[in-house]
């Protein structure tokens, strides 16, 4: 298995060896879309939104071929939203490997005598993707069964394993409340956000109002009113106003709610990394019933600190499972991140990333010249990729020995994740595994099919245009025209699919 550590040794000649690949396959690339056309299918639907050809990046090459049977404006470097973290996510199988964990790690600053520490309490991070709510708990319950009560120093915060970049949670899309904006932290916890829980009682004529965690610095003013309309698309009925900063957050709630939606829930990002970290620490602890009245710092363990705790993340193949199938952003900077820092050295940084990743596919073969990689996540404006490059790596990652990690990371055609509610009762539900993504004016989907005569098949298909949003029809018609195309047919002539033998 390639590691960061010798990608990162061997770059010069790794970067030799890109320039070649980009030469060669770069040709084979063109011509591959020479002459091609668009399955009738997908042409129509396309049309039908609005969307012109110039405007796409179709690629689809059965797992066993060496060339591609559908490559239309293939080469087009577009952005992919979210369907970049294909890119992360397989990268990251690869070059950490599937068991990987992120641990997180407690050190005591001072003597611990009977139950007291007469010292700092540090929380060394390094960036574990998924620290909810219920591994901080058991993490901090951990260190109350070995002893710890009262601690008379500060809570010191080591988050040095990320650089501390600026970041602003409203620069994407001015949704700095919004748990994807949520920006990476090597102690990350609980994606800094609270779960707010809307709860009807007909009785009262009045909706509830449920939160977790209660933070004393978030106040929540529930001004909503119960009525009897349909549930339809409840959020859009939320009125909400958002006020605060770092240090303190204000969210009230007005509008109406029906009865008839039951109990829903909604997550909020708010406060600062620091100050969340904060507040959650002291409101668990004093419910464990432990004691602590000190500040807060950044900082890291002293000479002479001891490990006294640590916990570890899941493993790197559960961890892809919630990126992919829930197209989490969050979780994918964090790979990303990860991946530099082990290949670069901490801190980590979206340069050293960017580095490890292009390296990698270089030395698998896969040039990528058009790659611009900003976090990963896919949640950016400038990032892109071509479905040609998409598609060659779906089809390498096929014969990789992290194939059953990745491939069951992938939302399941009308079955799960973001691709549950799609093309159910179809040819196609249930046989093809298809990681979304959406943007404003960005619309993707790739993944394999595996189609009517039991061939595996990559597929990729990327609109940019400002008609994207009415592209899904699109998407789901070259998914089933993969499906049941014959053995043979293509769309570089006059060929068109035909209907499968009953």
């Amino acid at each position: 298995m390639i590691t960061v550590a010798k990608l990162f040794r061997n770059e010069t000649r790794s970067l030799l060896i890109a320039l070649v690949i980009v030469a060669i396959f770069g040709f084979s690339g063109r011509a591959a879309a020479q002459g091609a056309r668009l399955p009738p299918p997908v042409a129509q639907a396309l049309a039908q939104a609005g969307i012109p050809e110039s405007a796409v990046g179709i690629y689809a090459q059965d797992v066993t071929s060496d060339q591609p049977f559908l490559a239309v404006e293939a080469e087009r470097a577009l952005n992919p939203a979210s369907v970049m973290k294909l890119v992360t996510t397989y990268a990251g199988l690869e070059l950490l490997g599937p068991a990987y964990v992120w641990p997180t790690e407690v050190y005591a600053g001072g003597a611990l005598q009977q139950d007291v520490l007469a010292g700092d309490l540090i929380l060394k991070g390094y960036g574990d993707p998924k620290m909810t709510l219920e591994n901080f708990w058991l993490l901090l319950k951990n260190l109350r069964g070995r002893g710890v009560r009262e601690i008379r120093g500060d809570l010191v915060l080591d988050r040095r394993y990320f650089a501390g970049e600026a970041f602003d949670p409203a620069r994407f899309d001015e949704q700095p409340t919004r748990p994807y904006n949520t920006g990476p932290d090597a102690l990350l916890v609980n994606f800094k956000a609270i779960r707010v829980q809307f709860i009807p009682d007909p009785e009262a004529r009045a909706v509830r109002i449920a939160v977790e965690p209660v933070l004393p610095q978030v106040a929540v003013v529930n001004n909503l009113t119960l009525d009897k309309a349909p549930c339809g698309d409840w959020v859009s009925r939320l009125k909400l106003d958002a006020q605060g900063n770092s240090q303190q957050a204000r969210l009230a709630f007005s509008g109406n709610y029906s009865a008839a939606c039951g109990e829903r829930a909604r997550h909020y990002s708010v406060l600062g990394h620091t100050q969340y970290l904060h507040s959650l620490f002291q409101e668990l602890w004093r419910e464990m019933g432990g004691t602590f009245t000190g500040g807060v710092r950044e900082g890291a363990a002293a000479n002479g600190a001891r490990l006294i705790a640590a916990v570890p993340s899941q493993s790197l193949s559960e961890i892809v499972r919630d990126i992919n199938k829930f197209s989490n952003n969050v979780m994918a900077r964090h790979l990303f991140l990860t991946m530099g820092a082990v290949g670069g050295g901490a801190p980590a940084t979206a340069e050293k990333s960017s580095r490890a990743v292009k390296l990698w596919l270089a030395q698998k073969g896969l040039a990528a010249p058009e790659l611009v990689l900003e976090n990963g996540s896919g949640l950016s404006r400038i990032e892109r990729v071509s479905s040609v490059t998409m598609g060659r790596m779906l089809v390498n990652a096929f014969r990789s020995p992290v194939m059953p990690e990745l491939i069951a990371s992938l939302p399941v055609v009308a079955v799960d994740g973001t691709m549950r509610k799609r093309l159910s009762g179809s040819e196609v539900a249930g046989q093809a595994h298809i990681k979304t993504g959406g943007l404003s004016g960005v619309r993707s989907i790739a993944g394999y099919v595996l189609d009517a005569h039991g061939r595996r098949v990559a597929v990729v298909l990327i609109v940019n245009h400002a008609n994207a949003g009415a592209g899904q029809a699109a998407q789901d018609a070259l998914l089933k025209w993969v499906y049941d195309r014959e053995a043979g047919a293509c769309c570089t002539g006059d060929a068109e699919p035909r209907r499968r033998r009953k």
